[in-house]
Order: C-alpha cells, then structure tokens, then sequence
C-alpha cells in the first residue's frame, strides 16, 4: 500500500481538492488534480472545453489522464466529479490506486457551491434540483468503485486523518 497511490473521489464540491492539499501536506505525496492537469495540456478552462469542444471531447481527455496518472506511485490523485462515473476510468486507475469516496449529502454540497460559478453542470436556474438529480445519478456508481468511504461533512484535517486510517497510512 506505501507506493499505491490515493484517489479522491466523489460529488463536485465534496471537498477533493482540499482534502488532497490536507493530505498531501500530512503525507509528503504529490497531489495531481485532474482537472487541473487537463486544463493545462488543453490550455483551456474545463468550462471552456465543455463549451467549445463538448463533454466527450473532456471525456476522452480525462481517461488519458486517468491511465497516466495510474502508472505513477505515491500521488493523491483529486478526481474530478464525474470521473469516476466511467467504469474505463474507475478500471485505470483501480489498477495502481486506493479509491477514496468523500461522501456529502446533497444539501451540503449546495450550501458549499450555491454561488459557484464554475461548474458547468450547474449552470441552470434551479442548482438544488440540478444537484440532487446528478447526485441520484451518480451515488451508486460512486459507492460500488470505492474500495473506501468517509464522511466529507466534516473539518478537512479529519477527513485526511480518516483517509490515512482508512488506506493503512496511519
């Protein structure tokens, strides 16, 4: 498990990329953000390439992502939402990696991105609805690639601390 790397999962707004930043601090390892990683070989914003080039085309992009990223050793990897909703991705990755859903109900993950601008899901007139029918959509995909689950409702520094006792690093 000590070279394995970490992916965090789940929900947009769940808390991935400061859980990873927590965890990467606590651990010493290298956390890669998916979708960061894509926008700066796109050289374009996620948005922008969901408007310009379309979702399969994101897609498709995130899956190379995914099967590089799962060659490495040692990385907390910070999936993006709907990443691991493809089984091709969840199969890279589950390969070299320890599959860490954070799990938030629905009502927190509103409260935490109601004023977000920036994801392209959720660009409509009713967010709640929009949220709610996505995250019936993805829960139990999510639930049956996570070989671990924690509460993401809750301070970041103990959710990273239920991650390392959860993958065996603590």
């Amino acid at each position: 498990m000590m070279n394995r790397n970490i992916v965090l999962f789940g929900f947009m707004g769940c808390g991935k990329s400061t859980v990873g930043a927590e965890l990467s601090a606590n651990t010493g390892r290298e956390l890669v953000d998916t979708d960061r990683l894509i926008e700066q070989t796109e050289g374009m914003t996620v948005s922008r390439i969901f408007a310009e080039r379309g979702e399969q085309y994101f897609r498709d992009a995130e899956h190379r992502i995914c099967c590089e990223l799962a060659g490495r050793e040692r990385l907390i990897i910070s999936a993006g939402g709907g990443a691991l909703t493809f089984p091709r991705n969840i199969e890279a990755l589950r390969k070299g990696c320890e599959l860490v859903l954070i799990d938030v109900p629905p009502e927190v993950i509103y409260q935490r991105l109601q004023y977000d601008t920036t994801r392209p899901l959720l660009q409509c007139e009713d967010k709640m609805a929009a949220i709610r029918d996505l995250y019936a959509r993805r829960d139990s995909i999510y639930r049956q690639a996570a070989d671990h689950t924690v509460n993401g409702d809750q301070p970041r520094g103990f959710v990273a601390l239920d991650i390392m006792k959860a993958v065996g690093i603590l």
